[in-house]
């Protein structure tokens, strides 16, 4: 393998695993010495350094890693912090919704509820960190029960749970007909 190959390699791991690598690691993915995986490594750090590039390659002791360069910082910042007022969709916001009048509850009520499967918007809603596992039930295969979390209440303007609004009459006739079937 050549060392285009290898520096393309070592750059995907450094990328797609976010946290420090270490050399030694590597050096298992290639089987070569571990000067030739430390000469790639600062050819690449040579190549980060350049202006033109976003990246660089940052060294700590035997590890690696990729890193966003900190003079770029506040045009990064201020791009993630536009980006994270996205909305959410109809089948997220269905789903909150479940759980926050519902709560405590397990993925199998939702889905009850809404019809169709939930894992994708119920990690869409733990990514943002609106809701959480708050336990486990007692019963076979030990289902999640999930629930809201404070970061909820903060972005609805919420102290509490209790004041969620009421559900309209027939909203509420609706849940709790799907809920006898």
């Amino acid at each position: 393998m050549n060392d285009l190959k290898i520096k393309s390699i070592i750059e995907g791991i450094l990328f797609a695993w976010g946290d420090p690598v270490d050399i030694k690691d590597l050096i298992k993915v290639f089987s070569v010495s571990k000067e030739k995986i430390i000469d790639i490594l600062f050819e690449m750090e040579e190549d980060y350094n350049k202006d033109s590039r976003g990246l660089r390659l940052v060294r700590v002791n035997d590890t690696f890693q990729l890193s966003t360069k900190p003079e770029n910082y506040n045009y990064i910042s201020e791009f993630v912090s536009t980006k994270n007022k996205k909305n959410l969709s109809n089948a997220v916001l269905e789903t909150l919704a479940i759980i926050a009048y519902k709560q405590p509850v397990t993925k199998i009520e939702i889905e009850s509820i809404r019809g169709v499967k939930c894992d994708g918007t119920i990690k869409a809603l733990q990514d943002y960190n609106l809701v959480e596992i708050t336990g486990t039930l007692d019963r076979i295969g030990r289902p999640n029960i999930y629930g809201t979390t404070d970061e909820f209440l903060k972005k609805f303007g919420l102290s509490s749970i209790s004041e969620l609004p009421e559900l309209e009459e027939d909203k509420q006739i609706k849940m709790t007909f799907l809920e006898e079937i």
